[in-house]
């Protein structure tokens, strides 16, 4: 749909749904770089990649080794790898172009969320986010996991808390913790249980700030807009909030280390504090004053101008959209299904949700054309009208008057190689990015082609070895005397087949075929051709004396 259609007092949001996708009991979604691929993790472990532009499978990656339900899928940046987690505990990255596995890495703990390294085209890091342990940076080339400290240390002693499960000394198990790296990857944000937003280094696993979330509930959703410019968590007290980023996009860990020397605090608690008023700002919050209900799988719009949460309510898809400012602009409503999974469309207006049974809906926006656009003085009409043309209206007109003189200067070389930056083209790597996979047609089983081959050629065969004519038939190829010949051998010589012997009745009224020329030609006068016919063609054998006397 042209742009310059489209009526902007619309909003630049879904609206309906347009179509849903199929295959299997689908879990968890994500869209390449780009939104030209949607890979969609499956209860049976696999990992199917859709042409999201035909909207047909391109590709689908299954390990045998993995048989349980996946909880997250992510793409690499170039869109060349993909990681998934799995409910056996089991992380797999993955070769999109060649659907190999690279590597299989089993953690101690099932992986909620799993996140790629941002900073590389071929990352071999990623940041793990377990069911009862504190987040983990996987190094897929050495197999060790590094974890990540989800609350400030002791200032006594200047350790950390150890973490502890109840299987060692019976207390409670760690709550989930949500944790995702910001656009470079250089730092990683962690929410925890006490409603706090940890900033930390995760190459050395130091905590450089902290914000204190409002109410000090547990986090359960974090994460970054697409230009890294807002930070968006979903908290159990029902509220979205966007945080926004004060740190530079680039080189953020650098800013950090010198904004925490530049900062003179007697407690360390408080320095880090500070700290982190300087990283993350409150912009705004989001929540239902009604119905108090729970938000799952929130997510920015591709340019960040929108927030989306699904409903947490069972038997209800219901997708709630709100503008950046605050302002409660739609909601979709669905099936009687239970919202699991959501994602934006990086470029279109288009949500993707992934409901309770495992379907994939696709809501795109209700377009409604604009065509006074096209021309100041269209008119649009109610029913047909018979067109009068003017007098003058078709009449030639003078090419000084019809060609208008141009502005631009067609001596000009016009550069047809230069390529220029989109929104895309922040870094070197959208140069060897993977935004389509060609469609491999899947050929016909060569046993299956064999058998047809060889019944076609052996059908070609007994067509030949059966003479066309029979033993009585003539030149013109009638066939007079059919021979009862009951068994026939192939020619390949492995089977015998039955020929079908003709019953009397058959045989009747094949020979009055024969006789009716004869009698035709007889009423005609023609004697002597006829007899001489007969002789010609010998199918005397066939005809009675009547049939061919002389009168």
């Amino acid at each position: 749909m042209n742009a310059s259609i489209i009526d902007p007092l619309q909003g630049d949001f879904p609206e309906v749904i347009e179509e849903y996708l199929e295959h299997g009991v689908m879990k968890c979604i994500a869209f390449n770089r780009r939104g030209t691929l949607l890979a969609a993790g499956c209860s049976d472990g696999s990992c199917v990649i859709w042409d999201f532009e035909t909207r047909g499978i391109v590709k689908e990656l299954r390990d045998r080794d993995c048989v349980a339900s996946l909880t997250s899928v992510c793409w690499s940046r170039c869109g060349r790898r993909i990681l998934v987690s799995s409910a056996d505990k089991s992380l797999i990255l993955w070769d999109v172009m060649s659907g190999e596995k690279i590597t299989r890495i089993v953690l101690a703990q099932t992986c909620l969320l799993a996140r790629l390294y941002p900073g590389s085209s071929a990352p071999s890091t990623c940041l793990a986010c377990l069911l009862s342990s504190a987040p983990v940076i996987v190094d897929f080339n050495t197999g060790t996991t590094t974890v990540l400290p989800v609350t400030i240390p002791d200032m006594e002693n200047g350790l950390a808390p150890p973490l502890r499960n109840k299987s060692s000394d019976g207390s409670p198990p760690l709550t989930p913790t949500a944790a995702c790296f910001n656009k470079r990857g250089d730092l990683v944000y962690v929410g925890n249980s006490k409603g706090e937003i940890l900033v930390i280094d995760h190459k050395s696993s130091q905590i450089h700030g902290m914000v204190t979330v409002p109410g000090g509930a547990v986090i359960k959703n974090i994460v970054f807009s697409r230009n890294g410019q807002y930070l968006l968590t979903n908290s159990n007290d029902r509220t979205l909030r966007i945080y926004e980023n004060l740190l530079p996009l680039k080189d953020g860990h650098t800013a950090l280390e010198d904004m925490s020397r530049t900062i003179d605090e007697v407690d360390a608690v408080e320095k880090i504090k500070t700290v982190g008023s300087k990283c993350l700002s409150l912009f705004r919050e989001f929540q239902d004053t009604i119905t108090k209900m729970h938000w799952k799988a929130p997510c920015f719009s591709g340019d960040g101008e929108w927030v989306i949460g699904g409903c947490a309510s069972k038997g209800e898809h219901k997708i709630y959209i709100w503008d950046r400012a605050g302002y409660l602009v739609k909601i979709l409503e669905g099936p009687k299904e239970a919202v699991i999974d959501l994602a934006w469309h990086p470029v279109h207006p288009i949500v993707v949700s992934v409901s309770l049974t495992g379907l994939v809906y696709i809501w795109a926006k209700d377009y409604t054309e604009n065509w006074s656009a096209f021309a100041p003085d269209f008119k649009e009409l109610e029913e047909n009208e018979e067109y009068v043309e003017r007098e003058d209206e078709f009449d030639l007109v003078p090419e000084t008057e019809k060609v208008k003189e141009s502005g631009v200067n067609e001596d000009d070389e016009v550069d047809i190689v230069t390529v220029d930056k989109d929104a895309f083209s922040d870094s070197d790597m959208s140069q060897e990015e993977l935004c389509f996979l060609p469609a491999i047609p899947c050929p016909d089983v060569p046993e299956q082609q064999d058998k047809c081959v060889g019944s076609s050629s052996k059908l070609i065969d007994s067509n030949h070895s059966v003479s066309p004519l029979s033993e009585g038939a003539g030149q013109n190829g009638i066939a007079i005397n059919h021979a009862s010949s009951p068994l026939e051998e192939d020619t390949g010589g492995t089977r015998v087949k039955r020929k079908r012997k003709p019953s009397e009745k058959g045989l009747e009224m094949q020979a009055e075929k024969v006789r009716k020329p004869f009698k035709t030609l007889k009423s005609s006068g023609r004697i002597s051709k006829v007899k001489s016919k007969c002789a010609e063609l010998d199918i005397s054998n066939g005809l009675s004396g009547d049939d061919v006397s002389d009168e």
